[in-house]
């Protein structure tokens, strides 16, 4: 697995790079908000440890723009010594999967790092394979034995919803907030309207999986070709 770290200290940066290598991860280290930008945008990863004071921008502020940029599939590790309550809960509801406080034992920031990645649903690779359908969450692209499906956004959005859940139903509540913005008026059928168009495409295109509705729950995907229970 491939980790981001942004640490503008550079001998607490080498420290931590080198623990993580020796654990099994591959890291790209970087100690400038707007290095770890660039790195977001042009490469893949599957989590990013941040600190909060850099030399340029607020490692807050990189948090909040790497959420834009890639929505919630780059699980986040805060470490920093803001241990306010305030910061705490700023860094989390601006996206963080966790917050560690400095100093800190590296073998407990490999701890948690792990914890994030083990999490159900957790973002990984971005790649999730069900059936014959092979789904790239960060590149959005869905393919049935190699062979590109066209799907509109929201589509996509449902579809990479169903697949983390890994067979397990998701409820309807949590589809709507996840495919919706809070300020969306979002009428009774819209949920409905997308699971149907979803379940034709991936039928036509022989996916091998369907999507089950539980009435007055919610969906979920299993393999076989009749979506309609």
């Amino acid at each position: 697995m491939k980790i981001l770290l942004l640490e503008d200290h550079v001998a607490l940066r080498e420290i931590v790079a080198d623990h993580l290598t020796q654990c099994g991860f591959v890291v790209d280290a970087v100690q400038t908000g707007d290095e770890a930008l660039a790195a977001v945008a042009t490469g893949s990863y599957d989590a990013m440890v941040i600190d909060l004071g850099l030399p340029d921008i607020d490692g807050m502020d990189v948090l909040r723009q790497v959420r834009a940029h890639t929505g919630d599939r780059l699980p986040a590790l805060i470490v920093t010594a803001r241990d306010s309550l305030q910061s705490r809960l700023l860094g989390l509801n601006s996206g963080a999967d966790d917050y560690i406080l400095k100093p800190f034992e590296l073998d407990e920031l490999e701890a948690r790092l792990r914890a994030v990645l083990r999490r159900p649903g957790q973002r990984g690779s971005g790649i999730y394979s069900f059936g014959a359908l092979v789904f790239d969450s960060v590149a959005r692209q869905a393919f049935v034995n190699g062979a590109s499906i066209e799907l509109a956004r929201r589509e996509l959005a449902l579809l990479e919803e169903l697949l983390r859940a890994a067979g397990r139903v998701v409820v309807k509540d949590s589809l709507e907030d996840r495919l919706y913005s809070i300020d969306r008026d979002v009428s009774s059928n819209a949920i409905e309207a997308v699971v149907s168009r979803l379940r034709k495409k991936l039928a036509a295109a022989k996916a091998g999986v369907c999507i089950n509705t539980m009435r007055g729950i919610g969906y979920r995907m299993v393999l076989g070709d009749n979506g309609e229970a």
